[in-house]
């Protein structure tokens, strides 16, 4: 039996329109994803600045919005410097240092190794043995200077970071200046009144959800930067670790723990990598530290104070960073989270409002029987 199925011509263009459409609009995000990444970081961070700005505009003279963001700024600006002089030069010294130690640990290994010499001697191995030694000699420097060198380049050239990071600045500047004039026009161009009243309390759960969510992230890698930094200084005293090591430990640990799930622990890698390069004992006691302490904190302090705070659980959680990470970097790790809550009272209420809906269209029979049933 064939079937004949007859499709006008109107219909045929509109139909390869739309999918020509969605094409061009997938092809413009992508393109644009650099550009959507900046506008993204710039939103949480005035996200998360916008309640500390309107407590200082709130206590400025004449309650000037501008005032309380400038002075926010300077804090943020202040606090990124900060980072840049406590862990660029440290980590600068503590690599040079490795690059000179590292002939003498070739030499080290070659004097204990001498138990071997009967096997190479044996088998004529020497030449190569001793090769492979002055290989590694002559190699050490260079090959230390390219590590720094990756580990740079992987974070993309500084100027461009430069760059992106004073649009995201700027950007965030203008959304905390500019924002409650927004939204007061936006709220002005409904016309019904309910509708105006559940988009605002929905808009009113995503910004707590993100701030909440912000709050007690920078609340929980405070706590771990302190602690990490004063375990260094501690060390210091047992160890041959430098004590000026502890303030870039806060700064790594701070920063790097942002990152949902993943940053704390390439954290703790980092400063242990740190640590070994002036004194063994005092690497290997640190990480026994982390280990320890991040088991503190994934079971106590963490969820004490984000308890309530996303309400999602950690297979969403692991699920929206890994995405974000995939698509869109470090940036992409850290707002992740921020952002599965949002949509997550966006499902809520969609399905709060749905099941509302059909409530309210319901029969009055139908009701009267669901009552009768309910108290029997």
């Amino acid at each position: 039996m064939k079937v004949k199925i007859e499709i006008d011509t109107r219909t045929f263009v509109r139909f390869w329109l739309v999918v020509i459409g969605f094409a061009f609009a997938i092809l413009a995000i992508y393109s644009a994803r650099t550009a959507l990444i900046i506008l993204g970081v710039a939103f949480f961070l005035a996200l998360a600045l916008n309640a500390p700005v309107s407590y200082l505009a709130k206590h400025l003279p004449g309650k000037s919005r501008v005032g309380g963001t400038l002075i926010a700024y300077v804090m943020v600006v202040a606090l990124l410097s900060s980072f840049i002089f406590l862990v660029v030069p440290p980590i600068v010294e503590q690599t040079a240092k490795f690059v000179e130690t590292v002939p003498q640990l070739v030499d080290s290994a070659t004097t204990q190794w001498r138990g071997l010499g009967a096997v190479v001697d044996k088998y004529h191995l020497q030449p190569q043995v001793d090769s492979a030694v002055a290989s590694i000699k002559n190699n050490s420097t260079a090959w230390a200077a390219s590590l720094g060198q990756n580990l740079l380049s992987g974070l993309g050239s500084v100027l461009s970071l430069v760059v992106s990071g004073f649009l995201v600045l700027v950007l965030s500047f203008l959304m905390l200046v500019e924002g409650p004039t927004w939204l007061r026009r936006i709220w002005n161009v409904y016309t019904d009144s309910e509708r105006m009243h559940r988009d605002r309390r929905i808009v009113s759960r995503m910004y707590n959800v993100v701030t909440g969510y912000v709050t007690g992230q920078l609340t929980v890698s405070a706590i771990g930067a302190i602690l990490a930094g004063l375990m260094v200084f501690i060390l210091s005293m047992f160890t041959n670790v430098p004590a000026n090591l502890a303030l870039p430990t806060i700064a790594i640990a701070f920063i790097l723990s942002l990152i949902p799930m993943f940053g704390a622990t390439i954290a703790g890698i980092l400063v242990s990598l740190l640590l070994l390069f002036n004194d063994v004992t005092g690497g290997i006691a640190f990480a026994i530290y982390f280990v320890i302490y991040q088991q503190v904190e994934n079971n106590f302090i963490s969820p004490t104070i984000q308890s309530k705070k996303v309400e999602l659980s950690a297979l969403v959680v692991l699920a929206s960073v890994t995405i974000g990470l995939y698509m869109f970097g470090l940036a992409g790790g850290i707002i992740s989270i921020p952002i599965a809550g949002c949509i997550k009272v966006l499902i809520d209420e969609y399905l709060e409002h749905a099941k509302k809906k059909r409530t309210h269209n319901e029969k009055p029979l139908t009701k009267l029987v669901k009552k009768l049933h309910g108290e029997s």
